[in-house]
């Protein structure tokens, strides 16, 4: 792991249009807090295996935040989705046979309901995970929390100001988007890592004005 990749943040959640009101804010609070979010959603490319560009996003970033709320099944005979649990599982082996910087990688395990995961991951007993009941506060309260008590970060803004800026942001976003041309099933339908380049920005520039 390289010193550069100290403020990246791998993130391993689901990527359905169900959980983007929880992924946009949860992309937008590691932001904001000046860190850097790697998702594999981050580029396309065909010629690139899914699995090697996983190994390399959590190789290189010293944080990680692992969202299994959607492992459950929602239909009769509908399988566990298990790319999520196996992700983790591939990133606590990177803590524990990696170099030595990657053995000093924290993690972040989110759910949505406490002990709703026991049937499915028994090995998850003991594991500290943090619950956002599917709500997009409750996730930046989780996850400004857990920066707070695990990196050195002088001041970290209060879990309702990035909520209250993140709103900010998305109506400045939406608003100028639409100036220039893009409709609702644009922006609904925008590569995230297109998403990102808008959020830096945004975030870059309103810090100037501090």
């Amino acid at each position: 792991m390289v010193e550069t990749a100290r403020n990246n943040v791998f993130v391993n959640c689901p990527f359905d249009k169900d959980y983007i009101s929880l992924l946009r804010p949860l992309l937008f609070t590691i932001v904001r807090l000046e860190y850097s979010p790697r998702i594999a959603l981050e580029s396309s490319d065909s010629g690139e295996l899914r699995l090697d560009k996983i190994r390399k996003l959590i190789g290189n970033s010293r944080y990680s935040i692992h969202d299994l709320s959607r492992i459950q099944a929602t239909r009769s005979r509908e399988y566990y989705r298990l790319n999520m649990p196996f992700e983790l599982g591939l990133d606590f082996g990177c803590r524990r046979y990696g170099s030595a910087i990657q053995r000093r990688k924290k993690f972040l395990v989110l759910g949505a309901k406490r002990y709703a995961y026991m049937r499915a991951i028994s090995d998850l007993a003991g594991i500290d995970i943090k619950y956002h009941d599917n709500n997009p506060i409750k996730l930046i309260r989780c996850v400004r929390n857990w920066f707070s008590d695990n990196t050195r970060a002088r001041s970290t803004p209060s879990a309702s100001q990035l909520w209250y800026e993140f709103n900010d942001f998305m109506t400045d976003f939406s608003d100028k988007r639409k100036i220039e041309g893009f409709k609702s099933a644009d922006l609904k339908a925008m590569p995230t890592s297109e998403y990102l380049r808008f959020m830096k920005k945004w975030v870059s520039l309103d810090s100037t004005k501090s």
